[in-house]
């Protein structure tokens, strides 16, 4: 006999609604989901503890559970149970991967205008300077070593030139 160690909730159905109930049923699991409720890695219950529990079809709560499977909620294995995903870590790497590729063209658009790699990397450093510095969140003395960097930048591409 498997002992059911996932946490019920309540769920209530809006009959005033045309949402299908599977729909209903999957918004609120997607809600408890995203706000904590059920955290990354933890259990949900099974489809037909939950669908006894609530009073609701197995059909039903199974079609709800596909939906919120496709959609990246949660992870489900026979025999094994549904699980909720870490959106966050798929979020930072996806965002994390999206950064690189930014920033890996950034610094090719630099390279194809002649910048070295030293180039590139002073003229990034000078403008998140000026940024800050347009932001507020350094001092405006700290402006006149923005410029010299860049400067030196400019120079050190012109010098390589001929310009």
């Amino acid at each position: 006999m498997a002992k059911d160690t996932a946490k019920m909730f309540t769920f209530e159905v809006d009959e005033s609604t045309d949402v299908p109930l599977w729909a209903q049923l999957r918004n609120r699991l997607a809600y408890l989901i995203t706000s904590g409720y059920y955290r990354p890695g933890e259990q949900l219950p099974t489809v037909r503890a939950l669908a006894s529990e609530i009073s609701i079809n197995y059909n039903t709560v199974n079609k709800a559970y596909l939906a919120l499977k496709s959609e990246g909620y949660i992870e489900s294995t026979r025999g094994r149970g549904a699980f909720v995903r870490d959106l966050a870590v798929e979020v930072d790497e996806e965002f994390s991967h999206e950064v690189d590729t930014i920033l890996g063209d950034c610094v090719s658009a630099c390279r194809d205008l002649g910048l070295t790699l030293d180039d590139v990397s002073r003229a990034m450093d000078a403008k998140i300077q000026q940024i800050k510095l347009d932001e507020g969140l350094v001092e405006p003395g700290s402006s006149r070593t923005t410029a010299r960097v860049f400067t030196i930048g400019m120079a050190s591409r012109n010098a390589g030139t001929g310009a």
